[in-house]
């Protein structure tokens, strides 16, 4: 009986995902390499206009880290025909709201207008890509605005550091080695020459995809890209380079950080690309581990054994490659090594021997709901549009992504355990307070 009211749930749950998610697009290029993407629901007279350019921190010169993340914040500073300082306040006394983020590899900027505004942020956001202003004034506030936020979000954070000690560890040769928000020594010592000669060749209508989503006409808008972003000029093709990494070499590290006082253990391993499918994969091997009060690690450290004050495990998914993340942080006299020791044996156990029906089932019933609220909001797809389009080539992959994770078996789990979770294919980081430095 159980048995079959799983299954009825799992059937209810995947027709409910059908109907939620089906999101319709159109997408074409302009003459100038830009790549247009048209999501319409007139439900909410809400509409957001984004554009994302193919640049993150993998695309830095190594020794002029944190451009792109800076970039973020300079590309706000004004336009030729938008004064300085003004960006956030036109956005707002129009009924708007706007942000932008940056990974290793890409830039989102986007406004959130009533749609009576579309034009508004159309015009904003070409304004972006024409007429940026790149001068002194604006890279001297903006190094201040980065400093700052590195201090706030990075140096005075506990374990702040450990996406900067993880990355050099497991990477080698690729950029991943170095963190998004990069080094400000080599923000520092940069040229207004270096930020002007990055600009021209990252934000360029040929790098970027233009998203405009929710309450619009198809036609009256295409009429207005065509009047903002059409004329601009296409830049020149981008050259990028390719990084082969060796297998990791399996290493044990300590660093010191003086905002704790509870040490932590980070296990991580090198994984594959995100448009592979043992991503997927590994996305439901943290789910078993870590994700809920019911998760392998969680119940077996924090509740039964009571070993553990938190525990972890995620799997970061990139453009080039991923990283896998295990950890956790000990509770009273229990030590580190006890920690791997929990840790390793249900990585073991995932190795060796299938998952239960029963938890596989709930696991796929878990992405599914996923699913279902991935896109719940015009600003949501948007942003998925933009990102299946330039990082895994597959726009209506917005629709056919849970396919993917229904494609998944529990044998497919078991096996991308023992092909990336290996012990010597792996880093060790002890993150610890600094009062255990020895002198």
């Amino acid at each position: 009986m159980k048995k079959k009211m799983y299954a009825l749930a799992a059937l209810l749950l995947s027709g409910v995902a059908l109907n939620a998610q089906e999101v319709s697009f159109e997408e074409y290029d302009l003459d100038n390499g830009m790549h247009v993407i048209l999501h319409q629901d007139n439900s909410a007279p809400v509409v957001t206009t984004s554009v994302m350019y193919h640049v993150g921190a993998k695309d830095e010169d190594p020794s002029k880290t944190g451009f792109a993340h800076f970039f973020e914040h300079l590309l706000f500073e004004g336009t030729e025909n938008i004064e300085r300082g003004e960006w956030f306040k036109v956005v707002s006394s129009n009924g708007g709201q706007n942000n932008a983020n940056t990974t290793q590899d890409r830039t989102y900027y986007y406004e959130v207008f009533p749609s009576n505004n579309l034009e508004l942020g159309l015009w904003m956001e070409s304004e972006r890509l024409l007429h940026p202003i790149i001068n002194q004034i604006g890279v001297d506030t903006q190094k201040e605005v980065v400093q700052e936020e590195k201090r706030l979000r990075v140096d005075n954070q506990p374990y702040g550091r450990f996406q900067e000690v993880i990355g050099k560890l497991l990477f080698k040769k690729h950029p991943y080695r170095w963190t998004t928000i990069g080094s400000l020594d080599h923000l520092a010592s940069a040229t207004l020459e270096d930020f002007q000669k990055f600009s021209d060749t990252y934000y360029v209508p040929n790098n970027a995809v233009l998203v405009v989503a929710g309450d619009i006409d198809v036609a009256e808008t295409k009429d207005m890209i065509n009047k903002y972003f059409a004329p601009i000029p296409r830049g020149k093709d981008i050259a990028r380079s390719t990084f082969k990494e060796d297998p990791v070499v399996p290493v044990r590290e300590k660093f010191y950080d003086p905002n704790i006082q509870i040490p932590a253990i980070f296990m991580a391993y090198r994984t594959p690309a995100q448009t592979e499918k043992d991503a997927y994969v590994l996305d439901m091997v943290s789910s078993v581990l870590s994700d809920g009060k019911s998760s392998r690690l969680y119940k077996k450290l924090v509740d039964d054994q009571k070993k553990a004050l938190q525990v972890f495990a995620f799997s970061g998914a990139q453009e080039d490659y991923g990283s896998y993340l295990i950890g956790a942080l000990p509770l009273g006299d229990n030590s580190l090594d006890d920690l791997i020791t929990e840790m390793d044996e249900e990585i073991v156990k995932l190795q060796t021997t299938l998952i239960s029906e029963r938890d596989y089932q709930k696991l796929q019933n878990k992405f599914e709901n996923r699913f279902v609220n991935s896109n719940s909001s015009v600003e949501g797809i948007a942003n998925s549009l933009a990102r299946n389009y330039m990082l895994y080539d597959d726009t209506n992959l917005i629709n056919t992504e849970i396919d993917i994770y229904r494609s998944i078996t529990r044998e497919d789990i078991k096996a991308a355990a023992i092909k990336y979770l290996k012990e010597n294919e792996r880093v060790i980081l002890e993150y610890l307070p600094e009062s255990q430095k020895e002198n």
